[in-house]
């Protein structure tokens, strides 16, 4: 077994960091960046874990499509350390819920105006709405608000509805969209504690906060590869399509065995600090037999739910009246689609092409990719009134098996430390009152950097 040689940089640290997706190539940059010397391993070949972009027809897409919120300081952050514009990178939307004209939804829109003025306006000039549709609205807001967007005991985000008594229409047009979009869980079984933490950073915060951004690349290119370039440039390792197959203490430092062509065949190198920013069933292979209390059972208590993204491509000319809208979807009636975005008005070598996004996709998936993708296709001709749109010239459905996490009520996520010295835990998994977002994967990478920079005992 080859050994890998390891250079040790300003800091004298040499950190393994396991796993590249959002949070591992966050928690690369951050050492790269405090001096250490990193090696980031990647089991598949490309970066990027559970938001990455893939090769379709001969082009960069993503696995799925993703919406960003104002609130994401973090992840803006990050994108700049590395070299990315957000301005440049990101379409800046005013939060909004709009459905097609003529389809039965609602178009709810918020000015550019100071919170909470953005909401009232939204709210008073909503189309689709009831009066008391809107009352609710504001009751639910202004309710929430008083209670600091928390709850003591958690429940379901359907029980939470009901005891704000929303009424049906409302349900369906506003909250269970945002449920589905946010927490990829559906409201009978949702985290109704996560999803307020949500709503507090877009119905409830200053309007620049509740913004939503759309990426205008594909996400490889957003950040993982800007991230690659990073590490590699202070003198750091990235090595993809290298899986860790083994991870023991050994002595007063962390043994890291391999195996792939990034590392020529099988390898093993010693580190003096390991980040673990793997999926949970991938860490706990990897835990097994270290001494870690009730950890590995937390890890193996997840359970997942899948994103599904149909693309369907038209001709250059086909375009949205919008960057996206909300659809009203209704499985008996073959209508999966959730949310519809025109690519080709977030990047102009995308013209015609449209990404449909199905959340917490069990059922849709099952239908079958090429059934799926032309049932997708009549909903788009029936709600938008365009019988075109129901015979693209090509299309693709990715599903993302294990997209999140199911984000249910007192689901018991993991601490950043592990309990074992110079090992640390970074991921969407980790303890944090967001969902599993790029915020979250973001966040969680900061924090296994800093655990071990500045490790509490200094």
């Amino acid at each position: 077994m080859a050994k890998i040689a390891i250079t040790a940089g300003p800091t004298g640290k040499q950190v393994a960091v396991i796993g590249g997706g959002w949070a591992g190539c966050t928690a690369a940059v951050e050492l790269a960046a405090a001096g250490c010397s990193v090696t980031l391993f990647e089991a598949a070949r490309t970066l990027g874990g559970r938001a990455r972009g893939v090769e379709v027809r001969g082009r960069m897409l993503d696995n799925g499509q993703h919406i960003l919120l104002g609130a994401y300081t973090g992840t803006f952050r990050l994108l700049r350390r590395v070299g990315v514009d957000p301005n440049a990178a990101l379409l800046n939307l005013p939060l909004q819920m709009r459905y097609p004209d003529g389809s039965g939804g609602m178009d709810f829109i918020a000015p550019r105006l100071p919170a909470p003025l953005h909401l009232a306006v939204a709210l008073l000039r909503a189309k689709g709405l009831g009066l008391a549709d809107k009352l609710a609205l504001a009751r639910f807001s202004s309710t929430a608000r008083w209670m600091g967007w928390q709850l003591n005991i958690d429940c379901s985000v359907a029980e939470l509805l009901d005891r704000f008594d929303q009424p049906a229409r409302l349900v369906q047009l506003m909250w269970r969209p945002l449920c589905l979009a946010a927490l990829n869980t559906p409201p009978e079984v949702a985290s109704a504690k996560v999803f307020l933490a949500v709503l507090r950073d877009s119905l409830g915060a200053n309007r620049a906060a509740s913004d939503m951004l759309l990426p205008r690349r594909d996400l490889h290119t957003l950040f993982p590869a800007a991230a690659a370039a990073f590490i590699e440039q202070r003198a750091g390792a990235v090595r993809c399509g290298a899986k860790v197959t083994n991870l023991m203490r050994d002595g007063a430092s962390w043994r890291v065995d391999a195996t792939g062509h990034a590392v020529g065949g099988a390898s093993s190198a010693l580190f003096d600090a390991v980040v673990l920013a793997v999926a949970p069933p991938a860490a706990c292979t990897l835990l097994a037999g270290l001494p870690l209390g009730d950890m590995l059972a937390r890890l193996a208590a997840f359970a997942y739910e899948p994103i599904t993204t149909c693309y369907l491509q038209y001709a250059p000319t086909v375009r949205l009246g919008l960057p996206f809208y909300a659809l009203l979807d209704d499985p008996a009636r073959g209508h999966w689609g959730q949310f519809v975005f025109d690519r080709g008005q977030l990047d102009g070598a995308q013209a015609g092409l449209y990404a449909v996004v199905v959340s917490a996709s069990n059922a849709a998936a099952a239908q079958g990719q090429a059934a799926l993708a032309q049932a997708i296709g009549a909903q788009l001709a029936a709600l938008f009134g365009r019988p075109e749109l129901a015979t693209p010239a090509w299309s693709q459905v990715i599903t993302e098996k294990r997209a999140t996490f199911a984000c249910t009520p007192g689901l018991q996520r993991l601490p950043t430390a592990s309990g074992l010295p110079g090992l640390v835990l970074a991921g969407d998994h980790i303890d944090s009152d967001y969902p599993a977002t790029l915020e979250t994967a973001v966040r969680s990478g900061v924090a296994a950097a800093q655990a071990i920079i500045k490790p509490a005992s200094a």
